[in-house]
């Protein structure tokens, strides 16, 4: 690739409908910026014809790339891949749903070339999205800002577009649990944003339900901050104190005011709490101990099946 290159990467599951004005839409507007490009088409397990219409796209254009995973290892997961595969000076990530509109690739670029290594794609609306889902998601990135030491940009998603420098950096992150909006924030490069208005998805369905969702939100978590453990060992520490002046509140009341506490409901409604808050602490310090645990196996990230690219690119240490 020469100094004016340019890469997308578009991670696919089960969107056959929405692939071939994706496909005319991303390339007309790389064209129009008379760089050399790579269209990177990773099929995560897809159970539609997705992976044909890819396979298409690449027979008829050589700038077209695609790798086809053995099963669906997930978003993130499958962005990774691309972001392995990848040769270019800048890379773009778009999902393929059509909500992201591919012709701010343009401007994303033209950030770029003003010398920013992360151009963030902010979404000023999201339209076809449930109430619930946009609370959610405002109330989460707005908490995972406290929680983290680094700074989290609001109101963005995959969609970005980063260097080769940002790209190298994140190949040499080896976690098993991807939160990549996290990763690169982490790096701490230079940084700007670029502002839209999200379309509402014109087929199919989302793939990220809300359990896939929720799981992403505690990758994000668990992969950038220990508050959790530390408010776990907080809130363990005030119960503890609380038990042990309830145990002499209740032995001077015994022997000092002749007076012993009864009570069946408040017993167990005690009982309760502190069961629950011991299933909370063992949950979240659970979390902590998956993570260990995933990257110890040291199992591959995800098992290719097949691709039309010659050679994964070098990853410079």
């Amino acid at each position: 690739m020469t100094e004016n290159s340019i890469a997308i990467i578009i991670p696919v599951y089960n969107e056959a409908k929405n692939l071939s004005e994706l496909y005319a839409r991303v390339k007309k507007t790389i064209e129009s910026l008379s760089v050399d490009y790579q269209i990177i088409f990773v099929n995560d397990g897809s159970k539609d014809n997705s992976f044909t219409k890819i396979h298409d796209f690449a027979t008829e254009n050589p700038n077209v790339f695609y790798i086809n995973l053995t099963r669906n290892f997930g978003h993130q997961v499958a962005v990774s891949v691309g972001l392995e595969y990848c040769n270019a000076k800048c890379t773009v990530i778009i999902d393929s749903d059509l909500q992201d509109p591919p012709e701010l690739i343009s401007e994303l670029y033209a950030k770029h070339k003003e010398g920013f290594d992360v151009v963030y794609a902010k979404r000023k609306k999201r339209d076809g999205e449930s109430f619930f889902k946009k609370f959610t998601a405002k109330l989460y990135y707005r908490l995972l800002k406290k929680l983290v030491s680094f700074e989290i940009p609001l109101d963005t998603g995959d969609y970005r577009l980063i260097s080769k420098k940002v790209v190298n950096a994140i190949n040499s992150m080896p976690e098993q649990n991807k939160f990549l909006r996290g990763q690169i924030a982490w790096l701490g490069f230079k940084h700007t944003s670029v502002s839209f208005d999200r379309e509402t998805r014109k087929h199919g369905k989302s793939g990220y339900s809300y359990g896939k969702m929720f799981s992403l939100a505690f990758d994000g978590i668990t992969g950038f901050s220990d508050k959790p453990l530390l408010f776990v060992s907080r809130l363990g520490f005030l119960i503890s104190i609380f038990s042990f002046l309830l145990i002499i509140y209740a032995v001077f009341s015994h022997y000092i005011l002749d007076k012993t506490i009864t009570g069946w409901t408040s017993l167990i409604i005690s009982s309760a709490f502190i069961g629950g808050i011991q299933l909370l602490s063992i949950g979240v310090i659970g979390e902590y101990i998956s993570r260990i645990n995933n990257n110890v196996k040291n199992r591959p990230l995800y098992v290719l099946d097949s691709t039309n690219i010659n050679n994964k690119t070098s990853v410079e240490r």
